[in-house]
């Protein structure tokens, strides 16, 4: 009882607020004014009102204009445009001050409803968005999985024009009398409509880089673009035709005709002409060039223009009336013709569909030859290819017209007529021509029996030279074929025609990025910045990430980058220079492949003394006379350990710093008389060829000693030195006979031989397991000093 009470209480004034509202609607109702919107007078034209509807919506679009009252100022300069630009509803305006026909002053009781149908509110201002619907969007919703496997492969045939709604979308009731008069016309001539509803479809919104309503976008190709004008009829259907290719449709006169026409030959095409009264390419045409773009080729002809009147007069146009011609490969004589006053698209398309192929097309590709010569899939529908097997060259070109004659002198839909060039599709050839003694041309007869690419097929005897005698041969067989199938009694695999038009894909791409360039620069001019956060994403993280390569390589330690290739000729080059030539320089010559310094008082602090901890130096020993021989061999040896940074290489000239060489190894006495043996290198023995691994901070170096890798089969057996360790070899020939094996001697010993185990030591250096000679100290840089 309280509860009805309370209501009771409560519905006057719920009745009052109402009347309220009411009062304020119809009070903004009689204030609207299209034409002091747009600021105009009533005498304006359509070009005054629609100059001052652009510079009004440029001024007050929403994405632009941050003002609060920016929406609805827009709304009514939109709603104040599609009053005027109407013939009959400016009319209807002009009389009775109201923008619905049959709506006058002197109907009060209908004219608010009616103002409201007309302008943006209708019920959907007392009443959910969704009972606003009066027009079928649900015949049009589109779900992800239909938009991925139907809606994108479609759109390399024709334009879809969608838009993003939602159930909560106010402003969807705004633009619903424009689209609702757009889809109505677009789709009849053949444009695809689509509707998402963003609070469903969150998915495909995203997919197509819709995140608000309402939205309009166009999807061609693949290629989303978005609408960013007024929603009017007008507006849309430009909008539409700007997102076709430019190139479909060629403009044909008396001077380019014959051009036109005469390319059918390279183009491999049949080509139609309209002619029509009107300047532009009409949209339907256009649409249909878009959707035949890869069988027909189109022109234009504009009846209205002098330098068309000889085409006229010469295929007797009427110019009452749009008329289509199709030339094949007759250019003198249009192969079809419709004229019509009222141009359908399905007129159209069963025009083009039934002329989409020559009389004779030449196979080149898979997909001509799978629509020319389909699988058989009945016994009642078989289909025969008659195959012409010829050259391109001017002496098949009697043969091939004599081809094309005979094909059309024979249109029966069981058979199909097509010619190839050898040299074009040399495996497919072969593959019919088993027999080598078959020379071109040649006729074969084939049905295709699986997708797989197996044929039947028969060649026909004698060849085809285009004779009087070949023409009946060959209907002879053909007849005989149609009454007896199983005549084509041999069967082969074909194998997939190679693409004879890939070569012009190049010019194609350049085509196609062209228009995306100019259609992204456009879009860049008009998105509002949400809509190009995708794209500026993707430009930042470009410019990052090839900012970030610069910085890293920048700082990156230049010990680690990737040495150089060594040059192929730079080792006959060294060997080639004298032995005996002395190099003045204290620095080798440069190397392309590994980095080596000389050992001297100079660089004696900072390439051993004070080396960082655990780096080594590995210093080759060297005489003038064997300095560019063992550099070269030394350098191929240590190619491979270059990438690791704590290896450093140099190399010390005994010739001037042999004082230092003899004190490093009196301060070692393990390296001179190794397991207890006697010494084998006192002050005078020849250093030449060995190498050592100096670690300045822990003051220890290893030892490589040459080993002789000749043909001497008794040679003294390795130790430490070589790749195992080998015992090092005197130049005297004083302690040649304390060795229990006979060795060669030094003069034998080839320079170039004495590192040849190097890259096996260096291996053990690089694991550890080299004996270490510990010294107290290293020798003092004096003895580095060269002798004077």
């Amino acid at each position: 009882m309280v509860r009805l009470l309370r209501a009771i209480l409560t519905l006057p004034a719920a009745l009052a607020l109402c009347l309220l509202l009411l009062d304020c609607l119809v009070e903004t109702a009689s204030e609207f004014n299209p034409y002091d919107v747009l600021g105009v007078t009533k005498s304006a034209s359509q070009a005054e009102i629609k100059r001052a509807y652009k510079q009004l919506a440029k001024q007050w679009h929403p994405d632009k204009n941050k003002d609060p009252r920016a929406e609805d100022m827009f709304i009514k300069i939109t709603k104040s445009y599609q009053i005027l630009s109407n013939k009959e509803m400016r009319m209807n305006y002009d009389r009775h001050g109201w923008m619905d026909e049959g709506a006058t002053r002197e109907q009060p009781q209908h004219g608010f409803r009616h103002f409201h149908d007309s302008f943006y509110f209708d019920e959907s201002f007392f009443h959910f968005p969704r009972a606003s619907r009066d027009f079928a969007d649900s015949k049009y919703m589109l779900r992800y999985a239909e938009y991925v496997r139907d809606i994108i492969p479609d759109s390399f045939k024709r334009p879809y024009l969608i838009k993003i709604t939602s159930d909560w979308c106010f402003t969807c009731v705004h633009i619903e009398l424009a689209w609702r008069e757009a889809v109505q016309e677009l789709e009849a001539l053949g444009v695809g409509i689509g509707v998402v509803d963003i609070g469903e479809e969150r998915r495909l919104a995203n997919q197509l880089g819709a995140h608000r309503t309402p939205s309009i976008l166009g999807l061609i190709n693949g290629k989303v673009t978005f609408f960013h004008y007024a929603v009017v009829k007008e507006h849309l259907r430009q909008f539409v035709e700007d997102l076709l290719p430019q190139r479909l449709v060629e403009k044909v006169t008396d001077r380019n005709y014959q051009d036109f026409l005469n390319s059918w030959y390279e183009e491999n095409k049949p080509h139609v002409l309209l002619f029509d009264q009107v300047p532009a390419v009409p949209l339907l045409y256009r649409l249909a060039a878009f959707a035949y773009k890869d069988y027909v080729r189109f022109g234009y002809v504009d009846q209205g223009l002098t330098e068309t009147a000889d085409l006229q007069q010469q295929f007797n146009i009427n110019t009452y009336a749009p008329t289509m011609l199709l030339f094949k490969e007759n250019t003198e004589k249009p192969a079809d013709i419709i004229q019509a006053k009222g141009m359908k698209k399905q007129i159209v398309d069963e025009f083009i569909s039934a002329n989409r192929f020559l009389l004779v097309p030449r196979l080149v590709n898979q997909k001509l030859f799978d629509e020319l010569c389909p699988v058989k899939q009945f016994h009642r529908r078989r289909k025969y290819c008659v195959l012409l097997i010829t050259g391109s060259g001017e002496s098949f070109a009697p043969r091939n017209d004599a081809f094309l004659a005979f094909a059309s002198a024979n249109t029966k839909e069981v058979l199909r007529f097509a010619y190839v060039y050898q040299e074009s599709q040399q495996p497919l050839c072969d593959a019919l021509l088993k027999n080598k003694e078959s020379v071109p041309p040649q006729v074969v007869i084939l049905e295709r029996r699986n997708a797989a690419g197996k044929v039947l097929y028969r060649a026909v005897t004698g060849g085809w030279n285009g004779s009087e005698e070949d023409k009946y041969r060959l209907q002879e067989q053909l007849d005989l074929l149609q009454k007896d199938p199983s005549y084509l009694h041999y069967d082969a695999t074909l194998p997939e025609l190679n693409n004879e038009f890939a070569s012009m894909f190049l010019i194609q791409w350049m085509y196609s990025a062209y228009d995306y360039l100019s259609q992204m620069v456009e879009d860049l001019l008009q998105r509002n910045w949400r809509e190009m956060m995708p794209l500026l994403s993707l430009i930042f993280s470009a410019l990052f990430i090839l900012f970030g390569t610069v910085v890293i390589q920048a700082f990156s330690d230049p010990s680690e980058e990737k040495q150089p290739k060594a040059k192929a000729k730079e080792a006959p080059k060294a060997e080639e220079r004298s032995e005996g030539s002395t190099d003045p320089s204290s620095r080798p010559p440069k190397k392309d492949f590994v980095e080596v310094t000389e050992l001297t008082d100079i660089t004696y602090t900072s390439n051993l003394v004070k080396l960082r901890p655990g780096h080594i130096n590995v210093v080759v020993v060297l005489t003038d006379a064997s300095k560019n021989v063992l550099l070269s061999k030394f350098a191929k040896e240590v190619y491979s350990f270059t990438r690791s940074s704590t290896l450093h290489y140099s190399f010390l000239n005994v010739d001037k710093h042999r004082d230092w060489m003899d004190a490093l190894m009196e301060l070692a006495p393990d390296a001179v008389r190794p397991d207890g043996e006697e010494d084998d290198t006192p002050r005078g023995a020849d250093y030449t060829g060995y190498v050592l691994a100096l670690n300045g901070h822990k003051r220890y170096f290893c030892l490589f000693r040459p080993v002789y890798t000749g043909d001497d089969l008794d040679a003294r057996p390795r130790g430490e030195g070589g790749a195992a360790g080998g015992r090092p070899r005197s130049g005297s020939r004083e302690e040649q006979p304390r060795k229990p094996h006979p060795r060669p001697a030094s003069s034998t010993l080839q320079i170039h031989h004495k590192l040849d185990r190097l890259g096996l030591w260096m291996e053990r250096l690089m694991e550890g397991t080299l004996p270490r000679h510990y010294i107290p100290v290293w020798p003092s840089p004096d003895k580095i000093t060269a002798r004077k």
